[in-house]
């Protein structure tokens, strides 16, 4: 099990469409992969889990995934929400 915090950069948060890039991003990974804020951890591969959330733009949110291509797959969705992510 590995994990990385990360801040949500673009203006929207994880809202919407950019919510939905993320979770298709996570869908492509093998591991079980969960968004943690303030005590709270939902599966990273459910739409309305993460859109529950409230991740507005400036919170940092801790991902963390556990299976056979955790390093990746917490690689992949750094970078994705660190892009900015498509508004």
């Amino acid at each position: 099990m590995v994990s990385r915090e990360i801040t949500v950069t673009n203006s929207v948060g994880l809202h919407a469409r950019p919510a939905t890039f993320f979770i298709q991003k996570a869908n492509s990974y093998k591991a079980s992969i969960w968004v943690e804020k303030d005590e709270r951890r939902v599966n990273a591969k459910s739409l309305l889990g993460v859109l529950s959330m409230g991740i507005v733009s400036g919170t940092t949110v801790t991902l963390i995934a556990d299976g056979a291509d955790e390093a990746e797959a917490l690689e992949g969705l750094a970078e994705l929400v660190e892009s900015g992510m498509p508004e």
